[in-house]
C-alpha cells in the first residue's frame, strides 16, 4: 500500500506540473487591423481598400486591394505626408498594385528616409494619405486615393447651402467633414461653373446679413471645370494684428461666419455664391 501511495502521489504531481505548464503558455498573437476605403479619382473606375495589419515583430503589413485595374498594368502607390487636400511629399513607398490581381502587399518598419521607425500605432495617428497612380510613366494621373491615420474621416459632417448671388446659375453646398485628429475637410460643390474659370472662396467673420466681414479662413479656389474645392482647415488665416489660431471641426460647426465664392481672382467684388455657416445657418 505504501508503494502504491508513492506512485499515485508522483502521478498526481506530474499532472499538476503539466497543467501549470499549459497555464503559462502565451496566447497566440492577435495583431490589430484597420481598413480605409480607397475611392476612385476622376472617372478611373478604380476603387477598393487599404488594410493595415500589425505583425508580431512590430512591423506592419499594408495591403491594397483594388477593383477596376487593368491586366498588364502596374500602379505605383505611396503614402504621402499631410492630407490629400493639402498634398505632400512621399513618406513611404508601397509595392505597386498588380493590375492583373488588383493587389499590393508591403511590410514596413521604417519610412523611406530609413531613419524614422513606424509602428501600427504611429500609422493610426499618421498625418498622411495614400495615392495610387495610373502607371510609372504617368504619375500625374491618380486612379485611387484615401486619407489615413489622423486625417481619416469620422463619419460626422454638416452641410450648408450656398445660394446664387451675382453669377446666374451658380449655387451648391459647403460640407464640413470631421477628421479623426479634430481638423476639418471643407468641400465646396457648385453647379453652374464653367471650365477654365477659378473661383476664390473664403470663410468670413459674421453673417451674410451683416456682410462684409473680415476673412477668417482662405479656402481652396473652386475649379470651374468640376465645380469642386477641397480644403483642410486646422488654423485661421491670422491678420497683421492677430496670429493664426487653431480651429477644430467643433469650432467650425458653431462658428459665427459665412462663405463667399467669388467670380474670379480679378473680380472679387462679384459674388458667384454665398451662404451662412455654423451658428448663423438656418435649419
Amino acid at each position: 500500500m505504501k508503494k502504491f501511495g508513492v506512485l499515485l502521489f508522483a502521478f498526481l504531481g506530474l499532472v499538476s506540473c503539466s497543467d501549470d505548464d499549459d497555464a503559462n503558455v502565451d496566447p497566440p498573437f492577435e495583431g490589430q487591423s484597420k481598413s480605409y476605403d480607397l475611392t476612385e479619382v476622376g472617372e478611373s473606375g478604380v476603387s477598393g481598400t487599404a488594410t493595415f495589419d500589425e505583425n508580431e515583430d512590430g512591423s506592419v503589413t499594408i495591403t491594397l486591394d483594388l477593383d477596376g485595374t487593368s491586366e498588364g498594368v502596374m500602379h505605383p502607390a505611396h503614402i504621402h505626408f499631410n492630407s490629400a487636400a493639402e498634398g505632400g511629399e512621399i513618406a513611404l513607398s508601397l509595392e505597386p498594385v498588380d493590375g492583373d490581381t488588383g493587389i499590393s502587399e508591403t511590410t514596413v518598419e521604417m519610412l523611406d528616409d530609413k531613419e524614422t521607425e513606424i509602428s501600427f500605432e504611429d500609422l493610426m495617428d499618421f498625418d498622411g494619405y495614400i495615392n495610387v497612380h495610373a502607371s510609372a510613366d504617368d504619375l500625374e494621373t491618380l486612379v485611387a486615393q484615401t486619407d489615413i491615420g489622423g486625417n481619416a474621416l469620422t463619419g460626422e459632417s454638416v452641410s450648408y447651402d450656398l445660394a446664387e448671388v451675382d453669377v446666374e446659375g451658380v449655387s451648391g453646398t459647403a460640407t464640413f467633414y470631421e477628421r479623426e485628429n479634430g481638423e476639418t475637410l471643407v468641400e465646396l460643390d457648385l453647379e453652374g461653373t464653367t471650365e477654365g474659370n477659378s473661383h476664390p472662396a473664403h470663410i468670413h467673420m459674421g453673417s451674410v446679413e451683416d456682410a462684409p466681414g473680415d476673412i477668417a479662413i482662405t479656402l481652396t479656389s473652386v475649379d470651374g471645370a468640376s465645380g469642386m474645392s477641397f480644403t483642410n482647415v486646422a488654423m485661421t488665416d491670422g491678420t497683421d494684428d492677430e496670429e493664426e489660431t487653431a480651429v477644430s471641426y467643433e469650432d467650425l460647426i458653431t462658428y459665427d461666419g459665412y462663405i463667399n465664392v467669388h467670380a474670379s481672382a480679378d473680380n472679387l467684388a462679384t459674388l458667384a455664391a454665398q451662404g451662412n455657416i455654423g451658428a448663423n445657418a438656418t435649419e
